[in-house]
């Protein structure tokens, strides 16, 4: 077998990684302490042995506040969740609009080319308007705001108000079926639901009001004061609905408002914020409830650190709001830089054009997923004939685990002048606790290390550390850390749920759920898959994303796959592997293709990697944040019977899978060879 860092090799460093902002910082906390931390793993080791780290972040970051803390640490009613900054006072609406004059805080961009830019001043102007109706209409400290809405401006707007209010913000993408709405809403009891009515996707123009109905009515039995109907995200036209109680457009909503100053209501670190929820793709989700101070300070700490960030950037994530890497992309505010939204599709009108679009806009960080890369390498696209991306510093890749063909391809195909940041957290914590390091050497297919304050390590199934041998396991968190949640929405107080969910497979200690292995050489990081779904043919243990590195080089013919391990209770005595290929347009699946797959994983893995079967399908399910469902695809070939939650966004894909639990059957029938 072939070593998980075969590929490493050096790609890319800073060239004056001196002046980075993580050097400054470093420089800063020397200098304050007495300290003599020399580079990054000096002061990685610093963040996780004192809690002192964490009020020099607060301060680096410049955190806005009215009262100071009185500790930095104190013990919480959830015995693994602190309490953080116990008396301090602070918004974090307040943090992120400092800014209040005429440079562009948004640029905004759509399927049809409708490119709009909003000044600082202009955004706090729209946020104190909507504030000022959200209080007359009712809304208080820890009252919740939900919104059905697109990446725009308006969802920005809502989102800010409600924080300088305290109330708390929870948001899901329009092409969320009404099941999946419900699954999450009618959890957190919302007072104000904002909602969008008329939405393009791919060119098709989708008409919400039957959605909007269905979950209105429902809702307004279960202490729904309002909803608010958005104009067209495509004509700006208000569209008012008859029939369901309650409703108002945006116009008349804000109208409703008595022109009140803006007010930064002045609350503890600790008060919720966010509530995300958890894929949920085979149950209702859980109400993930994240504190103010723990997302500015965590979110912030990783933009200015890992990604270098300057109120000089401009930000441009490509992020549905029902994904956390929304409200990560809304702490950039608190650095004072331009971001960038696009609604919409990157593949409509072409993908050409969405490149061409990026580069225009002089987007000098991007965040981009793996499986959009992929797709322009598929399509054998250059991108530097269609934009000069001369103002890419820095490109975030999240969402999926990174293979290193891709990552050596992207680098290269961009221009090979950037930091590449490969990236892992989670909407568990709402930032990441691997990322990106300006002032480290970047390597092939490697995260480059340990984010500042989080304390990972690799645990075997025993509970021992094996970072340091090279060896595989579970990533784990053994320090708190400030963007724990706070609580799961509906729990008991002491925190059954939360803890059963995160503190219980290694008693005490935080599991995140994926599978990973440490460099010991480059200190680099490789994300292997979710630990759920580890691979275990006769007690092999290894995660689908070595498989996906192995199909890169298939691009051109294989548009997509997903690997899951089968054990059928009291019929298998092992776990075999699938593999399943949904092809290209126009190509077809071989037995000529299956061999070369076969021995292509051999070769770069081992005989024991090389799937048991392999079948092509017509579609491979993903949730409606882009993340392929493997868990639950394991669990149908396995003999379950789940229904799919309206998390999936393409729940008929989940339908595929139920026949593969008869493996012998269809692999009898496929006529294609089983494993060599």
């Amino acid at each position: 077998m072939t070593s998980y860092f075969d590929s490493s090799r050096f790609l890319w460093e800073h060239p004056q990684a001196k002046f980075t902002n993580v050097e400054n910082f470093r420089r800063t906390i020397n200098r304050k302490h007495g300290l003599n931390l020399k580079d990054y793993h000096d002061l990685h080791k610093y963040s996780i042995e004192d809690y002192t780290f964490w009020k020099d972040t607060w301060e680096y970051l410049r955190i806005k506040y009215s009262v100071p803390p009185q500790e930095i640490i104190a013990k919480g009613p959830i015995p693994e969740v602190p309490v953080w900054f116990p008396g301090a006072r602070l918004n974090y609406a307040e943090n992120l609009l400092w800014r209040n004059d005429d440079s562009i805080a948004i640029t905004a961009n759509n399927e049809l080319g409708n490119v709009a830019d909003h000044s600082f001043r202009e955004l706090r102007l729209r946020v104190q308007r909507m504030a000022s109706a959200m209080r007359a209409n009712g809304l208080q400290i820890g009252d919740r705001v939900a919104a059905v809405v697109t990446n725009s401006v308006d969802a920005v707007t809502i989102a800010l108000a409600t924080a300088s209010i305290g109330g708390i913000f929870s948001s899901t993408a329009t092409d969320m079926g009404v099941q999946g709405i419900l699954d999450r809403y009618r959890q957190i009891q919302p007072k104000l639901v904002f909602f969008e009515t008329e939405v393009m996707y791919a060119g098709k123009v989708m008409d919400l009001q039957s959605k909007i109905s269905a979950v209105v009515k429902d809702l307004n039995d279960r202490g729904l004061r309002c909803t608010i109907l958005l104009p067209s995200a495509i004509s700006g036209n208000e569209i008012e609905m008859t029939g369901v109680s309650n409703t108002a457009t945006l116009s008349k909503f804000l109208a409703s408002g008595n022109g009140s100053e803006l007010v930064f209501e002045q609350l503890p670190f600790s008060q919720p914020l966010y509530i995300l929820y958890s894929s949920g793709t085979s149950g209702p989700p859980k109400c993930i409830v994240h504190s103010a101070g723990g997302v500015l300070l965590q979110t912030v700490k990783d933009q200015r650190l890992g990604f270098d960030m300057t109120e000089n950037d401009t930000l441009f994530q490509y992020t549905t709001t029902g994904w956390m890497m929304w409200t990560f992309m809304l702490s950039a505010l608190a650095t004072g830089c331009r971001m960038v939204l696009y609604d919409g599709s990157p593949f409509h009108p072409s993908l050409e054009g969405y490149l061409k679009f990026i580069s225009d806009t002089g987007v000098t960080l991007w965040g981009t997923s793996p499986r959009f890369l992929a797709e322009v390498q598929g399509r054998k696209l250059n991108p530097l004939k269609i934009g000069s991306f001369e103002g890419l510093r820095a490109m975030s890749v999240t969402g999926a685990v990174v293979t290193a063909p891709i990552f050596k391809w992207a680098h290269e195909a961009f221009g090979g002048k950037f930091h590449l940041i490969s990236t892992s957290g989670g909407t568990d914590v709402c930032c990441a606790f691997v990322g990106g390091v300006p002032s480290l050497p970047l390597y092939v297919g490697e995260i480059q290390h340990k984010c500042l304050g989080m304390a990972v390590q690799v645990l075997d199934p025993e509970g021992k550390n094996v970072e340091h041998s090279g060896q595989p396991g579970e990533m784990v968190c053994t320090r708190p850390h400030p963007s724990i949640p706070v609580k799961f929405w509906g729990d008991t107080a002491d925190g059954k749920k939360l803890r059963e969910t995160y503190f219980s497979f290694y008693p005490g200690i935080w599991r995140q759920g994926d599978f990973m292995v440490v460099n010991p050489k480059t200190k680099g990081i490789v994300i292997l898959g979710r630990s759920d779904g580890v691979l275990n043919p006769s007690g092999v243990r290894f995660g689908s994303g070595e498989i996906y590195s192995v199909m890169e080089k298939f691009t051109s013919v294989v548009d997509d796959c997903i690997c899951v391990g089968q054990r059928r209770p009291d019929i298998d005595q092992d776990e075999r592997v699938l593999l399943f290929l949904k092809m290209r347009p126009g190509n077809k699946f071989s037995t000529s293709l299956e061999k070369q797959i076969r021995s292509s994983i051999r070769s770069a893995l081992s005989p024991r990697h090389v799937p048991s079967h392999i079948f092509e399908v017509e579609d491979i399910p993903y949730t409606v944040n882009g993340k392929k469902i493997e868990i639950a695809v394991k669990q149908i070939v396995s003999g379950s019977t789940l229904k799919p939650s309206g998390t999936v966004a393409n729940p008929d894909a989940l339908k595929l899978y139920y026949k593969y639990k008869d493996i012998e059957q269809i692999a009898k029938a496929s006529g294609l060879k089983s494993k060599l």
